[in-house]
């Protein structure tokens, strides 16, 4: 299926790795001209055939700084994606989870989003473009160890909703996917929640990713790969599917579905 995206043009947050990565790279693959910002623009990055630019979104004017980037660069955009996101993980108690937890979890992941999709909207007004934002399951079903983290992707999800509301008639679209477990190095390397987790449980961080299915409750028995997140980004950000703005994809196996 030609998804119509040879030639537009796309500003992925976070886009350095992991998922980020995956929906760039996807772009191109479709012709897409994309320009990555990250903290840190690594080396698989710069060889994807992607444009990067250094730059802290958690920041007021980080940002402006990559949208005015992205305007200079690709002289428009036609597709937003959202996909920075994270935040200290307090692992303790709510008593002793103090404001600089909730903060910081609030402007990496929430004000990032509000701030990129301020200054991006009037370019993807022009071109009734399309607004992506990657959420979590994590929105809906919150979780003691990550409470900052959850609300922060709560209030996003919301915002997203009320954006497709309001701009709906001029043509712009915005839609959030909520992964659950995905197989990035969030969970198999060193020092993330994998390593966490297979510490709390006292084993190792191979007998964790190896177990993943069965410890967080996913029916269809793996983890989702990046690429699959990435295929939805591809049809949400394409014309296919004009009508469907306001939504949100949940892509987690039926894990959460598992649970109601």
């Amino acid at each position: 299926m030609d998804l119509n995206l040879t030639g537009k043009t796309a500003v992925v947050t976070g886009g350095s790795r992991g998922i980020g990565l995956a929906i760039a790279q996807a772009l191109v693959g479709e012709g897409a001209r994309v320009l990555c910002g990250a903290r840190t623009a690594t080396a698989e990055a710069k060889n994807s055939g992607v444009l990067t630019f250094e730059v802290d979104l958690s920041t007021p004017e980080g940002p402006q700084q990559l949208t005015d980037h992205a305007m200079e660069r690709l002289g428009g955009i036609d597709v937003l994606v959202n996909n920075v996101g994270g935040g200290i993980i307090p692992g303790r108690p709510f008593p002793e989870i103090d404001d600089r937890f909730w903060y910081d979890a609030l402007k990496v992941t929430f004000l990032s989003t509000v701030r990129t999709t301020r200054a991006a909207l009037p370019s993807l007004l022009e071109r009734r473009g399309s607004i992506i934002n990657i959420g979590s399951v994590a929105a809906r079903t919150p979780d003691t160890g990550h409470m900052p983290y959850s609300a922060a992707k709560s209030a996003a999800l919301n915002f997203a909703a009320a954006l497709a509301k309001q701009y709906a008639d001029r043509g712009l679209r915005v839609n959030t996917i909520a992964p659950g477990i995905v197989n990035t190095g969030l969970w198999t390397s060193p020092g993330g929640a994998g390593d966490r987790l297979a510490k709390d449980l006292g084993i190792p961080l191979s007998e964790v990713i190896k177990e993943m299915p069965k410890l967080a409750g996913i029916p269809t028995g793996r983890v989702t790969e990046q690429k699959e997140i990435a295929a939805l980004a591809l049809l949400l950000a394409s014309d296919r599917a004009p009508n469907v703005t306001g939504a949100e994809f949940i892509v987690d196996g039926a894990m959460t579905s598992a649970r109601a």
